[in-house]
């Protein structure tokens, strides 16, 4: 993914505009919270100067002389009243504060993450042939709570610096101009340093963002390969892994640290100098009189509001540091989620898509060819010349496919492993688009229909099941979320599952675990199977549905599959020749090319290719004794 202009602000005004109101109160209490601690060292100045020191008249800035006390009690206790109502009044409003940004915050959060993972949905699979689980995950998670952090904490804080830089500034200013010049000689120096650290610090952030990714990404693996890794004794050898790229991520994070454990103390080492220096002068001035080249009077009242406005001004400026530490954590993040929502999509829809209508199922590969590139990933379509690549520029996996299933029919695909079955389910599907030639559905292009109409009228049943942790119920009503129980179960005993799903704890209320590791791979299958019956659609793609079970649950499968597949357009890539010889064409596909067609008996009498494998196969599933078959009917 590549770098990306100004992530922030792009993200601010796609997410943050819509949530402007709470973000509006929030900037507006922030200002006025952090206004009210200047009241506090202006008043209790003009309190030291008139009512103990009596070196000057009680005078407080936009308060009319006609509406102050006169006698020294009546004006300190005006003075604790209000001291006691800017204290009261910050309080609750920084409580609001903290309400509307969290708010604003947390929705802008919300919508980013939400908005990603939808885009996320909708990319290639070229997309995630490419890319690791673990740094999406880091990206739809870390990256999107960095963004909270920054949104919630550094806007607001940004608005507390302003708010009391200017207020002090012009109060330090109004008080004593000159010694507001000494206070204020450090501020150009800690902008100056603070644009350096930002400068220097940024590609270090980048770097500790993505290998924080390659991190998750470490750990995905080993917890879903679990059992490999038991089972293989590879626990060293894994933590090993875990340990290396934790490493880095420790060093990317040291490198960051380090440059942060300078920048911190230099800002506190500048403004505390400011303190310093604000101390000396002030101090020298009220009880020697002015030094150096100052000139006019400093009274002790006037003093303090220098002493308390400079630590209200010096303890911001030193949390600035922060500020850039999120910002640069942030912009970091911003800039991988926005370069996920960059990525292009290449399998989209027409603008005006063919209607589908009543799906006959009438499926045609017309001289299909299609590779990967170099990294493994499906190829970008070319535009519809009807050209071909030039070879050297991917890896072909089919060449020149050419075949019908007319509705009602049976098409398998037989052929060594990488000859090129699955990619044909894979393009019927248009997971990906072919490279050269047309895949047609009851004579329209895929790529002129909908994809939800497409993808609606094909059953797909794979090798490697995936249930979702659930229950059962719920993996098989996935697709079909309003089918009724009763249709639940209806499915389920058409795929032979109902059965040993009623002798599961809690029936079809039982969760399966993730990716449904409390369930037998027959089992697995079979609910697999009643998802796909549940819908009901015209065109079934069966992809070794039972390469990996053993022969007594592909028996029961198989039985399963018969119903499933009567009356429907069905293309089955086979493993076991046995479960397809009654298919009415069968296609031996090597190295990308068909090179035999025919029914079973018609490749058995060709004496082909299709003929040895099926003497290298012992065995007949349809032989398989019945008493076997029931014994293990419910593995």
């Amino acid at each position: 993914m590549a770098d990306v202009s100004r992530p922030l602000i792009r993200l601010f005004r796609s997410y943050g505009r819509p949530e402007w109101r709470w973000l509006a109160l929030g900037l507006v209490t922030s200002a006025l919270a952090y206004g009210t601690v200047l009241v506090t060292p202006i008043v209790l100045g003009t309190t030291i100067d008139a009512v103990f020191t009596d070196e000057s008249a009680y005078a407080l800035p936009l308060v009319p002389a006609a509406w102050l006390p006169t006698d020294p009690a009546g004006q300190f206790w005006l003075s604790v009243a209000i001291v006691g109502v800017a204290l009261g009044g910050g309080a609750v409003l920084q409580w609001v504060r903290g309400v509307a940004m969290n708010y604003f915050a947390h929705g802008v959060m919300y919508a980013i993450r939400t908005d990603a993972y939808e885009r996320m949905q909708r990319l290639d699979m070229a997309f995630f042939d490419e890319k690791e689980t673990g740094e999406i995950l880091s990206i739809l998670n870390n990256d999107t709570s960095n963004l909270e952090v920054f949104f919630d904490n550094a806007l607001g804080d940004c608005v507390r610096i302003g708010v009391v830089v200017v207020g002090v500034t012009g109060a330090l200013a109004y008080t004593n101009w000159q010694l507001a010049l000494v206070t204020l000689g450090a501020v150009p120096l800690l902008v100056g340093f603070t644009w350096w650290f930002m400068r220097v610090i940024e590609p270090r952030y980048a770097a500790h963002r993505e290998i924080i990714g390659d991190l998750n990404t470490r750990i995905e693996n080993g917890l879903s390969g679990v059992e490999l890794v038991k089972t293989a004794g590879t626990e060293s050898y894994e933590n090993e892994r875990v340990r290396g790229v934790s490493r880095e991520v420790f060093d990317t994070q040291m490198d960051v640290l380090r440059l942060s454990y300078f920048y911190r103390p230099g800002m506190e080492l500048l403004t505390g100098a400011a303190l310093l220096a604000t101390f000396v002068i002030g101090g020298l001035w009220v009880f020697s009189g002015p030094p150096l080249f100052f000139s006019g009077e400093l009274t002790t009242g006037d003093f303090v509001v220098f002493m308390l406005l400079t630590q209200r001004l010096t303890g911001p400026m030193a949390q600035l540091s922060n500020i850039v530490d999120w910002y640069e954590n942030a912009k970091a993040s911003g800039n991988r989620i926005c370069g996920l929502m960059d990525v292009p999509v290449d399998i989209t829809e027409p603008a005006e898509p063919a209607a589908l209508g009543d799906v006959d199922g009438r499926v045609a590969f017309d001289d299909v060819s299609f590779g990967y590139d170099d990294s493994g990933v499906g190829a970008t379509p070319e535009e519809s010349t009807g050209e071909r690549r030039d070879p050297g520029d991917a890896q072909t996996v089919l060449d020149g496919v050419d075949f019908t299933a007319e509705p009602g029919d049976t098409v398998a695909l037989v052929g060594a492993t990488g000859a090129g079955k699955s990619t044909v389910a894979k393009l019927l599907l248009r997971l990906y688009d072919v490279d050269s030639g047309t895949i047609s559905l009851d004579g329209h292009d895929v790529r002129d229909l909908r994809l939800s109409d497409l993808r609606g009228a094909i059953g797909y049943v794979s090798q490697d099941t995936f249930l979702f942790d659930g229950t059962v119920a719920e993996n098989i009503r996935y697709g079909r979320f309003d089918a009724s129980d009763e249709a639940v179960r209806e499915a389920a005993r058409a795929a032979s599952a109902h059965e040993f799903i009623e002798d599961l704890a809690d029936g079809y209320e039982s969760r399966v675990g993730e990716r449904g590791v409390k369930l037998s791979g027959g089992q697995r299958q079979r609910i697999a199977l009643a998802r796909v019956l549940l819908q009901d659609p015209e065109i079934v793609l069966l992809d070794e549905a039972t390469a990996s079970v053993d022969t007594a649950t592909e028996y029961r499968i198989q039985q399963s599959l018969d119903r499933l597949t009567a009356d429907r357009t069905t293309v089955a890539i086979a493993h076991r020749l046995s479960t397809i010889r009654d298919a009415d064409t069968i296609l031996v596909l090597e190295d990308g090319h068909i090179v035999e067609r025919g029914d079973h008996e018609e490749l058995l009498a060709a004496d082909g290719f299709y003929a040895t494998l099926w003497r290298a196969q012992a065995g007949d599933i349809d032989e398989l004794p019945d008493s076997i078959a029931v014994e293990h009917a419910n593995i």
